[in-house]
């Protein structure tokens, strides 16, 4: 009796666990987001980092614009990974405030950890 129990509940967690995942990939991964129109980069004051800032127009006439911006790792063999998207937003401007702070649209953020997705704030 308590092998079957543990069984179900083993392959309960299992099918919660990847319907989890599943949800977190089809509506919050940022890797997944769209490619868009390239904007704008700046390069960090050491060289480190390279933010792109690429404007998404939404898939038609209902969406808005969006912003999505990448940061590229120059001297590591690294993959870019999306660090900011806004809704709203056609224009980026990305200023550096320090080797590892940069500044999109007037949001601050902490390279490589820290990220900016208008879904999440």
């Amino acid at each position: 009796m308590k092998k079957i129990l543990l069984i179900s509940l083993s392959g309960f967690l299992i099918i919660l666990g990847l319907l989890g995942y599943g949800i977190y990939w089809a509506f919050f991964d940022m890797q997944r987001l769209p490619e868009g129109r390239f904007l704008t980069e700046a390069v960090s004051p050491d060289g480190d980092y390279t933010v792109r800032a690429y404007v998404t127009d939404g898939g038609g006439a209902t969406v808005a614009f969006s912003v999505r911006a990448e940061l590229v790792f120059n001297d590591e063999d690294k993959r870019k990974k999306n660090i900011y998207w806004a809704y709203r937003e056609e224009t980026a401007t990305i200023n550096w405030i320090d080797n590892n702070t940069v500044e999109i649209n007037g949001r601050h953020l902490n390279v490589p950890t820290e990220k900016y997705d208008f879904r999440n704030n």
